[in-house]
């Protein structure tokens, strides 16, 4: 009896403050959490999904992959470690282009969350990107799409979002993780505390990988007076890249 007395204590001990953060979590009017704000991924996942040492171009960081590798198809494998190879140039983001999803999630920007019930809009600083959770199904998308067609649900306090019909032209990171067009992600938003989320993404895309995988991160909210979305004109930081070659060349 004593020994059940001390294991009850530990649990009622160990629950206390994990059941405080749940109950200071925002809520909406019909009891879903509130996810509005301004929220940011502490990461260096943007510059490689999996865990890497530093480098000039890159810092050290312990990756958000779950079980750490990616279960590429050998020729996608061969094909990644070209893309690391070219990317200085091969890499969409660093021509300003959309970075897709999950990777615009963890891009080193803040973005914020507008929520409603029947859609929840992200706006991001990078590129001034947008992106629409519809909370209702809209039906197909119309096409294929850097951002791809978000549709999501609640499953308790958790925030399920199925994203589809992405287009093949990002990447998962500057290290050249890649995908194709049968892309599919599966994204979770956690609650678990008023200023922390949890943001889980299963990955499928049996053209590149052999097996769905995961990547797991918190996210954090801004919480300074002053937060809010800056402007971000990516074409400003990369018209060399962009319009270099389209320089008049004058002779010596």
């Amino acid at each position: 009896m004593v020994a059940a007395a001390s294991t009850v204590a530990l649990l009622l001990g160990n629950s206390g403050p994990v059941a405080s953060q749940t109950a200071l979590i925002p809520r909406t009017l019909d009891g879903k959490p509130d996810l509005s704000g301004i929220w940011q991924a502490m990461t260096t996942a943007n510059h490689d999904i999996q865990a890497h040492s530093a480098s000039v171009d890159a810092p050290a960081g312990l990756g958000v992959v779950v079980g750490h590798e990616l279960p590429y198809h050998p020729a996608a494998l061969a094909r990644k470690a070209d893309n690391y190879r070219n990317r200085a140039t091969a890499d969409t983001e660093a021509q300003c282009f959309l970075p897709g999803v999950p990777r615009i999630m963890y891009m080193p920007h803040p973005f914020q969350i507008v929520q409603s019930d029947k859609a929840i809009l992200f706006t991001y600083q990078y590129a001034g990107a947008i992106r629409t959770i519809f909370m209702e199904d809209p039906g197909p998308a119309p096409a294929d799409s850097w951002m791809g067609w978000s549709v999501g649900k609640w499953d308790g306090d958790t925030l399920v979002v199925d994203a589809t019909s992405f287009n093949d032209q990002t990447w998962f990171d500057r290290a050249g993780n890649f995908h194709s067009d049968a892309l599919h992600v599966v994204e979770r938003y956690t609650a678990i505390g008023p200023d922390h989320l949890l943001y889980e993404a299963t990955i499928e895309d049996p053209k590149v990988f052999t097996r769905p995988w995961k990547i797991s991160m918190p996210l954090y909210r801004r919480v300074e007076k002053t937060a809010r979305i800056m402007e971000f004109k990516c074409v400003e930081f990369a018209e060399e890249l962009i319009y270099g070659h389209l320089r008049k060349q004058t002779g010596r």
